[in-house]
């Protein structure tokens, strides 16, 4: 019994012992799971790196400042230009980017940048010396550094901004070669003194910044390398995980197996954070140079390059417009660092200490125009993908104009700066001989990107649909010209749901028989109803769209006293065809693009047909004179000299929700609107407000007035201002008013002479 009890025990034994657990297959799981890790990895290393340094966003330039005698430029305008280009004030003026100014004469050497496309002149391509004299506001004197005269000098064009990828990341792209040595024995020297000898990972480094943070109880010093960091920036998050830094260790190490150390310390410099614009990440050196001191890298200072070294180890701790003594105290720390190790002199550390950081410009966002900006990608969305945009580097060069935009804004912050908060404003400046928008203020709030006004605020313009109608019936001279009677007698009309639209005048009063030029430039709006309605309301949106405009609008009584909506761009076209005498020409921005080597990829040329009989057009001129002169838009003349000819007219809308004005010289357009984003009342009629903006704009920027010539097929005759018969010079009331050839009046007024009337002939004829 017993023995058998023992061999079943036994036989229990047997069955119940473990097998052998299979190392081999764990061992071989697990390396083939690190080995398609590492694959990825690699792959990654060597693909992404390089698709991520060569996205060069495109980049949006103005037009080139160009220079000739006699042109009108102010020596205030002058350098706010050289400011927007990074040129620093220095008595030598010998390397390009410096000037001098001594009274009247400027000093300049040019940079020379090419500006795209073939039709460029080699006072553009090519750096050079010049001097010239500003007087009285005109270029004077314009000569190269021997003496010799120019016909032409030109300035290389501002960058104004970039179209950069969805990552809001944008760098600017250099070769190690182009990078300053200076810059990059200090970068070495504070970020990685070793970089050269380790193989990606310094534990030389790791164990001084754990000493050195042991030392401080606190964290003062990392030990990465640059491998590190790049690796870091471009592949990793900033999470501090044992798994990240694993990753980072191992990524770094498969980057040194495949690049080289200068490619590897190029794609740092092009790479590493550096700084903030609003949404756009400023990245690379090269970029930040720019951003921060409005230079190229090899015009830096070494007082310049140690505040860039510096902010490697924390951007936004030594912003230098945030906190300018944390900036100040770090760049200090570096220039002691480069006279230490004699890559400067002891003196030259001591100078650039004592100066200040050097900025080109009062804040991150201060020579930014994001308005303008949206315009031109609203234009080349039409023709390039997002892809080709952000990351080809192609050159897109503009009309935009520095000068004129800065014009635009003062003038809207001086006139809305007494003005409620809530009130907004937007401005459009046209070139009128290219139809170029030149300038764009989308807002009060300029330097930031948001609602472009300019653009997209849609809103009545009230009377600035009058023109279209006079328009629309001085094409009819047989029936219609400007010495014609109309009534401006209440006029009322039944709408199909049997509502009446009862339109009264501003001044809530009734003028009788008037003449047509009157009734617009005193803006009736009961006349301007009569007329449009005779017309017929298809007729006046006909001219409409003839002019430019492709917006629908209600075809509607009210249309007629501007109850149709557009936005400053569309008015800007509308006004365009008016101002151009007839010539429709399609507002542009883009005047050609170049890729990163300056070849011409596309020209944007300028289209144009007449949409209007330029005789016709010039009898509304004359009429859009008397309104700046006499009628609702005469305040214009309180800043713009007497004896200078423009054309305007001003918009209000209900319950003076909105202000407009649009107006003309010989050499620009402008459209500028105020109002609420709210639609409530802003309490000021197109004179009280926009028309303010608009005025001291152009005293600043139009030197040619409107050409009074009158074209073939026009001609002038005397009328009486009262009924438009046919009168002479020398009698009282009498005007000098153009007709189309054939149209003008037979009959004749009585004529009644006083000395008042016998001198205003002899003002006239002389």
């Amino acid at each position: 019994m017993t023995k058998k009890s023992s061999n079943k025990t036994k036989t229990k034994k047997i069955t119940t012992s473990r097998r052998p657990f299979p190392w081999w297959k764990l061992f071989f799981s697990l390396s083939v799971l690190v080995g398609i890790v590492l694959i990825f990895l690699d792959a990654k290393v060597r693909y992404s790196l390089n698709e991520r340094q060569w996205q060069s966003p495109a980049r949006v330039y103005s037009r080139s400042l160009s220079l000739s005698e006699g042109q009108q430029l102010t020596a205030e305008d002058f350098k706010y230009e050289l400011k927007l280009l990074g040129y620093q004030l220095n008595q030598e003026w010998r390397r390009p980017g410096t000037y001098w100014q001594q009274g009247s004469q400027f000093k300049v050497v040019s940079r020379g940048a090419n500006n795209g496309g073939a039709s460029n002149s080699d006072s553009t391509n090519k750096s050079m010396r010049f001097q010239m004299n500003l007087v009285g506001g005109k270029v004077s004197r314009l000569r190269s550094a021997w003496g010799s005269k120019l016909t032409q000098m030109s300035l290389e064009p501002v960058q104004i901004g970039s179209i950069y990828p969805r990552h809001k990341e944008d760098r600017l792209l250099v070769q190690l070669e182009e990078v300053p040595l200076s810059l990059r024995e200090i970068l070495l020297l504070v970020e990685d003194r070793d970089f050269y000898t380790h193989w990606g990972l310094s534990p030389k480094a790791i164990a001084r910044a754990l000493l050195a943070n042991i030392k401080a109880g606190r964290t003062v010093q990392g030990g990465s390398t640059i491998s590190q960091q790049l690796v870091k920036n471009v592949f990793l998050t900033r999470s501090r995980s044992l798994w990240r830094k694993a990753t980072e260790a191992v990524m770094t190490l498969l980057m040194e197996f495949h690049y080289s150390k200068d490619q590897i310390l190029e794609s740092y410099i092009n790479e590493i954070y550096l700084g903030q614009e609003g949404p756009r990440a400023i990245h690379g050196f090269a970029l930040a140079s720019q951003h921060y001191f409005n230079r190229p890298l090899y015009e830096l200072n070494p007082g310049q390059i140690a505040l860039l070294v510096g902010m490697v180890k924390g951007p936004s701790y030594y912003d230098p417009w945030r906190f300018p003594e944390r900036a100040e105290a770090r760049r200090d720390v570096v220039l002691k660092l480069m006279a230490k190790h004699e890559l400067i002199m002891v003196e030259q550390s001591e100078f650039f200490q004592m100066n200040n950081l050097g900025l080109a410009k009062a804040s991150a966002i201060d020579a930014v125009f994001p308005a303008y900006l949206d315009l031109v990608r609203r234009q080349l969305r039409q023709d390039y993908s997002a892809q080709e945009l952000q990351t080809t580097g192609m050159r897109i060069f503009t009309a935009f104009d520095p000068i004129v935009q800065r014009h635009a804004e003062q003038s809207l912050t001086s006139v809305t700066k007494n003005l409620d908060k809530n009130i907004q404003g937007a401005v459009v400046v046209n070139d009128m001989s290219t139809g170029d928008i030149v300038a764009l203020v989308g807002g009060r709030q300029m330097r930031y990107a948001g609602f472009n006004r300019a653009i997209d605020a849609v809103r009545p313009i009230g009377s600035l649909i009058k023109p279209a109608v006079y328009l629309a019936a001085l094409e009819s001279p047989n029936d219609y010209t400007l010495a014609s009677v109309i009534s401006d007698a209440p006029v009322e009309v039944k709408g199909a749901d049997g509502s009446l639209w009862r339109p009264r005048n501003f001044d809530r009063k009734n003028h009788g028989e008037v003449l047509l030029h009157k009734a617009l430039a005193k803006s009736y709006n009961q006349a301007t109803a009569r007329l449009g309605m005779s017309l017929g309301i298809d007729k006046v949106l006909d001219m409409v769209t003839r002019l430019g405009v492709k917006r629908e609008l209600p075809a509607v009584p009210a249309l007629l006293l501007g109850a149709g909506a557009m936005s400053p761009l569309d008015v800007t076209q509308m006004y365009q065809t008016i101002a151009s005498h007839g010539v429709s020409r399609p507002i542009r921005t883009i005047t050609e693009i170049s890729d990163q080597q300056g070849n011409l990829l596309a020209r944007y040329p300028v289209k144009s047909h007449i949409a209007v009989d330029k005789t016709i057009v010039h009898l509304l001129h004359y009429s859009m004179m008397e309104v700046v002169r006499e009628g609702t838009g005469s305040a214009v003349y309180q800043t713009i000299s007497d004896d200078f000819a423009v054309a305007g007219k001003t918009g209000t809308t209900n319950d003076l929700r909105d202000s407009w004005f649009a107006g003309f010289a010989g050499d620009y357009l402008a459209v500028v609107w105020l109002g609420r984003d709210d639609n409530k009342s802003a309490q000021l009629t197109g004179s009280t407000g926009a028309l303010k903006v608009w005025r001291q704009l152009f005293s600043h920027i139009s030197h040619q007035a409107i050409n009074l010539d009158a074209p073939p097929g026009v001609v002038y005759q005397w009328v009486d201002g009262d009924s438009g018969l046919l009168s002479r010079g020398v009698c009282d009331n009498a005007r000098y008013v153009p007709f189309v050839q054939g149209s003008s009046p037979t009959q004749k007024a009585s004529c009644d002479t006083s000395v008042k009337s016998m001198l205003q002939w002899f003002r006239d004829l002389f």
